[in-house]
């Protein structure tokens, strides 16, 4: 893990009150990623934990714990359930969702060479 960087987003006791290690907040797409997380510890297909697995290797070697995904291939996986609700607009939907995992991703590794520096 980066210096200065951790992607332990579970909560942890600042003087006496809960408060949240997570260099990543503010960033596009972080709320997403969160729910990503949450969802894939508890076991659940949703979108954004299928978006978080499709970006799992990555996220990791940004630092964050993110589970392992039961699908072999996580974005069959993302793209059938946006197919199913509605197959029309699966692909265009499928597109903006990568989009904001990669713009989550870029700024992340920005915030990691950031740390590095200081």
């Amino acid at each position: 893990m980066k210096a200065g960087v951790t992607g332990d987003l579970t909560p942890t006791r600042v003087q006496g009150t809960m408060a949240k290690m997570d260099p990543f907040e503010g960033l596009p797409g972080h709320e997403t990623i969160l729910q990503g997380v949450e969802d894939l510890q508890h076991g659940r297909e949703t979108v954004p934990g299928l978006l978080v697995a499709v970006g799992g290797p990555r996220l990791r070697r940004l630092g964050l714990r993110v589970p392992r995904s039961r699908h072999e291939i996580p974005e069959h996986a993302l793209y059938d359930l946006l197919a199913r609700s509605d197959p029309d607009s699966a692909h265009s939907r499928y597109n903006a969702w990568i989009r904001l995992l990669v713009s989550f991703e870029r700024a992340a590794e920005c915030v990691g060479k950031q740390a590095e520096r200081h």
